[in-house]
């Protein structure tokens, strides 16, 4: 190819990239409550203001047994005494297809406040967390996928315990 054949290409090209403006990191987006624009909303744009949950002293001697219609079941002891977690086991169904478990021997506290968060010793990621608010006292997990059956972990809920009385929470 001769420089005359190339030229009408250079041209192009060179034009392209003066229409185009240089990248400049803006920092991390803020959401302002609407969807981005592949995913147009049906709903009415909502200010959104997430608050964090207040911190509270937990204190709470639970257990949480049942079994829901769609064969989802939770069986979970948990016992707390001023932030500290003294006992924990917790196994749930997914249906009939498989199941996670959580043991307090698995695991380290490493945080009381705002909320409670233990790690898992086996330095897999996974991280159990235990919060309160005016309904209920809240454990849940996050990265913890080698604590459950394969393909299941996305449908492994949170349990919830009644601060009330330590039984199950209503879901409602």
């Amino acid at each position: 190819m001769t420089l005359r054949n190339a030229m009408p290409a250079m041209l192009a090209v060179f034009l392209c990239a003066a229409c185009v403006e240089p990248f400049a990191p803006k920092g991390p987006p803020t959401y302002t409550g609407q969807l981005p624009a592949p995913y147009p909303s049906k709903t009415p744009e909502i200010a959104v203001r997430a608050t964090p949950i207040a911190a509270h002293e937990i204190d709470i001697s639970g257990i949480c047994r049942r079994t829901e219609e769609d064969g989802f079941r939770e069986d979970a002891t948990v016992r707390v005494s001023h932030n500290a977690v003294e006992t924990l086991t917790w196994k749930l169904w997914v249906s009939r297809r498989g199941w996670c478990h959580f043991d307090l021997s698995e695991f380290k506290q490493v945080q009381q406040t705002p909320h409670i968060e233990l790690h898992a010793i086996d330095g897999s990621g996974c991280t159990l967390m235990v919060w309160q608010d005016p309904r209920r006292i809240t454990l849940a997990h996050a990265r913890c996928e080698k604590h459950c059956t394969p393909g299941i972990y996305d449908q492994a809920w949170p349990v919830l315990f009644d601060p009330k009385n330590g039984g199950c929470a209503q879901i409602r």
